[in-house]
């Protein structure tokens, strides 16, 4: 005879059975969400360094991107009874169930390459986006190191001396690492300034030239002043101007002062970033004022590519000007790679090339340093991201 009492704890075992299922779901979702997140970063990260190395080999460099992730989850459950074992037949019964979990992704590869190409690698870097990183207490030092080709210090009669961020070219790039030394030590003693510089834009209009409705709007975009004697309208309007890094607060200027630097400021382009550093501030003993011009992602791969072989950086002492830097914080390298024949243990991330593999370097009395630089390089290159298709383009594939 069945065991009654078993036999109505059925429904119980098959209601905790759907219970578990429901648990699984999350679970796994979460499992394969995380996963799908660390393929996709160390991709990236394998590609910046397989393109470091393509770089200093000469050889084209490419990208691909994850244009979609379609994962379908299915979950399956099952219930039954059995015979109890060892027991009198048919006198209880042992409930059964199980469950399973499927997955099947499809994903979708996008080569970059024609207009994507070239907005994304060959566009140099445009002033708000290394603003951006400076407030995220990105080192000075390290993002004009690694963003800048050229620094542009202004000489008497508006006529600038061109100091290059080139390691084969000697003296040149001595200039360039004392200057950005010098601004990082000003950083170090958070008396270094980034802001746009406040612009005030005049202009004068006859008074009879403006009627009752004309002069209301006038007053919602202008600051506006008559003069009685002249019989006109002065109207004002303040304006955000380019980027400034300085060792002062440029909201302290006076109007005078502001103007000065609006003539030297307005013909910069996008890609510049001004500095003004001045005497009777924090690192005013070596006043300086220029401007640096920024490169393109393209550009900075291959400059550290070069760093492996065909002009690697070195070190560079401070300006006598330049107060303490912290840590005495002065790499020879912007970031430092290196190479080895047996795959290695200790890197954090390495790629394969003819048979070498190459690895940041994170040994050593800099190994926080180049850790910060490659992660710098992962953020710039997602800054140079545009919106990648997802349909309508040629693409990869894979689905499992």
């Amino acid at each position: 005879m069945i065991d009654r009492l078993n036999f109505f704890h059925l429904p119980v075992w098959i209601l905790i059975m759907m219970v578990l299922s429901g648990c699984i779901s999350p679970i796994a979702l979460n499992r394969a969400v995380l996963a799908y997140d660390d393929a996709v970063t160390d991709t990236i990260s394998q590609q910046l360094l397989i393109n470091i190395v393509r770089a200093h080999h000469s050889q084209p460099i490419h990208f691909t991107g994850v244009s979609n992730i379609a994962a379908t989850f299915t979950f399956h459950a099952n219930a039954g009874a059995t015979p109890a074992l060892g027991g009198l037949a048919g006198a209880s019964i042992m409930p059964i169930f199980g469950g399973g979990l499927s997955e099947s992704p499809t994903i979708s590869i996008v080569p970059i390459e024609g207009e994507d190409f070239t907005k994304r690698l060959l566009t140099p870097f445009v002033q708000n986006k290394l603003t951006l990183l400076l407030r995220q207490r990105y080192d000075v030092d390290l993002l004009l190191r690694m963003m800048a080709q050229e620094v542009r210090l202004l000489q008497q009669h508006s006529q600038y001396a061109i100091y290059r961020n080139k390691p084969s070219d000697t003296d040149n790039y001595k200039m360039f690492r004392r200057v950005v030394l010098h601004l990082s030590a000003i950083q170090d003693a958070n008396a270094l300034h980034a802001e746009p510089l406040p612009l005030i834009h005049n202009w004068t209009i006859p008074a009879n030239a403006v009627v009752a409705e004309g002069f209301h709007s006038l007053q919602k975009e202008y600051d506006v002043q008559y003069n009685a004697k002249e019989s006109t309208y002065t109207l004002s309007k303040h304006t955000p101007g380019p980027i400034l890094i300085t060792n002062y607060d440029p909201s302290t200027l006076s109007e005078r002062e502001r103007e000065e630097l609006h003539q030297i400021v307005e013909d910069w382009d996008v890609n510049d970033i001004a500095f003004d550093i001045r005497a009777g501030y924090y690192g005013g003993d070596w006043s300086m004022r220029g401007i640096f011009r920024l490169r393109s992602f393209h550009s900075i791969l291959g400059f550290l590519g070069k760093a492996l072989g065909q002009a690697p950086g070195y070190h560079v002492d401070k300006d006598p000007r330049t107060p303490p830097i912290l840590n005495d914080e002065n790499p020879d390298l912007t970031m430092a790679l290196r190479a080895s024949n047996a795959s290695p243990a200790d890197a954090d991330i390495s790629v394969r090339w003819n048979d070498r593999y190459y690895m940041v370097d994170t040994q050593g009395q800099y190994a926080r340093w180049n850790r910060e630089a490659f992660q710098l390089l992962f953020l710039l290159f997602q800054m140079t991201v545009t919106d990648i298709p997802r349909v309508g383009v040629p693409s990869i594939t894979i689905a499992k």
